[in-house]
């Protein structure tokens, strides 16, 4: 499984940016792709994730009805659009993948990992 991360940048606040995560490789071992983000002298946290063969999506309370993760099975790649943006939200920005069903919240439980991308939001 590869993962390609791609779409970081330097925006203001409250403005919007979206990510994509291009996927390839063997589908039954990606069917949850989850973006992590982490800032500078923080741990890495779960932003939210979807689970490519029932669509289901899950978001960290700090994102929640602001960050919308969607998905195209013709492109396989996985978008993380976030609106509203706030300072809060710079970080490098990464996407994982892992079998299973079940979007976990621990980095180690995720098998493969993407490059980074950044993301700096300013006041």
């Amino acid at each position: 499984v590869q993962l390609q991360a791609s779409g970081g940048g330097q925006v203001q606040a409250g403005d919007s940016l979206r990510l994509s995560c291009a996927a390839s490789g063997r589908t039954s071992s990606r069917n949850v792709v989850a973006w992590f983000r982490q800032a500078p002298g923080k741990e890495r946290v779960l932003v939210g994730g979807i689970v490519w063969s029932d669509d289901r999506t899950d978001y960290s309370d700090s994102v929640k009805g602001r960050f919308t993760i969607s998905k195209d099975d013709a492109e396989n790649t996985v978008y993380l659009q976030m609106d509203s943006l706030k300072p809060a939200d710079t970080a490098v920005y990464y996407c994982s993948a892992r079998a299973g069903a079940t979007i976990y919240r621990a980095p180690a439980l995720y098998n493969f990992w993407g490059k980074g991308t950044q993301v700096t939001v300013s006041s």
